[in-house]
């Protein structure tokens, strides 16, 4: 395991009840590599899942409640009341990039925004990078110049550290592309206090944080972007940001879940999506054991 690696895994132990924390720091660093969730539910011992598979932390031992709210409290930094916009979403970023899913038991808080109470349940989604994973869809894409494509798979199949590095190999040279990531839930280039926890190349600037709609029209007013790049696209508004892109003359790149070409096209997002004209190629994911392998590209269909 690379320095960078130990340094990623461990930027995760401080939000883990001690005695967690201290059972994965004994764990041989072949097994770190392969981590990609840590899972902490109430009356259950918390589970590492890796590719295919998972390990059982200490059997003998079950989460309490808590445990459990003790952990979410520091994911929030002590101050949930901050985080109100991200838990109506079911998760909080960390810094490095890393994603806690939150689950528990849904509320309105006094504006009349949902929130939740009663965690019972967290999952830690271990960010990591794996440079270089997409040299080869980046040059079949864009040997004969920029064009807009949706990459597609299922949930941790690799859709986000794929577009990170193509992000980071467009604004890089031999590409030189001037690349605007908008990263609304800071998992692409994980600022921290306005430098980037992930290698993004020479080229690109992010927008972190703001809404995707937002962010795309942004990005094209200020940034004179050759192509945008952002995570999980769909809503109508977005879809309105991305036409106005392509208007523009800006390429676009951007993810969406689907596990095949059928459930793609019954996606209300995706038929959103096409119609704007924005995107040429679809990049199909394997998902399954595999992460950022590529298993077909396909020309968009109606």
């Amino acid at each position: 395991m690379t320095e960078m690696q130990k340094s990623r895994m461990t930027e995760i132990f401080p939000y883990l009840p001690a005695y967690v924390a201290d059972e994965l720091k004994r764990l041989p660093a072949a097994e770190w590599e392969n981590i990609n969730e840590i899972r902490l539910r109430v009356n259950a011992p918390a589970v590492a899942m890796t590719r295919g598979n998972y390990k059982i932390i200490a059997k003998d031992r079950k989460l309490t409640i808590n445990e459990i709210s003790e952990t979410f409290e520091k994911i929030c930094g002590y101050s949930v009341y901050s985080h109100q916009s991200e838990l109506a979403r079911g998760f909080v970023t960390l810094p490095g990039g890393h994603r806690a899913g939150i689950c528990g038991e849904a509320a309105l808080d006094k504006s009349g925004s949902r929130t939740v109470r009663y965690i019972s349940s967290v999952n830690l989604r271990v960010a990591s990078e794996h440079i270089g994973c997409s040299r080869e869809i980046t040059a079949a894409l864009f040997h004969d110049g920029l064009c807009g494509a949706l990459i597609a798979g299922p949930p941790c199949s690799g859709k986000t550290t794929l577009l990170r590095d193509m992000a980071r190999l467009l604004s890089s040279e031999p590409y030189g592309k001037k690349v605007a990531v908008v990263d609304e839930r800071g998992e692409m280039a994980a600022m921290y206090r306005g430098e980037p926890r992930n290698r993004i190349g020479t080229f690109c600037d992010v927008l972190s944080g703001y809404p995707k709609g937002e962010g795309i029209g942004m990005a094209v007013r200020t940034l004179s972007p050759d192509i945008i790049v952002c995570d999980e696209i769909g809503g109508e508004g977005e879809a309105q940001a991305v036409s106005e892109g392509v208007n523009a003359g800006v390429a676009i790149l951007a993810s969406i879940h689907a596990r095949d070409g059928e459930e793609l096209k019954r996606k209300r997002a995706y038929q959103i999506l096409s119609a704007t004209g924005a995107f040429a190629k679809i990049v199909f994911l394997k998902g399954g054991d595999s992460r950022c392998e590529v298993d077909r590209v396909e020309e968009v269909f109606p």
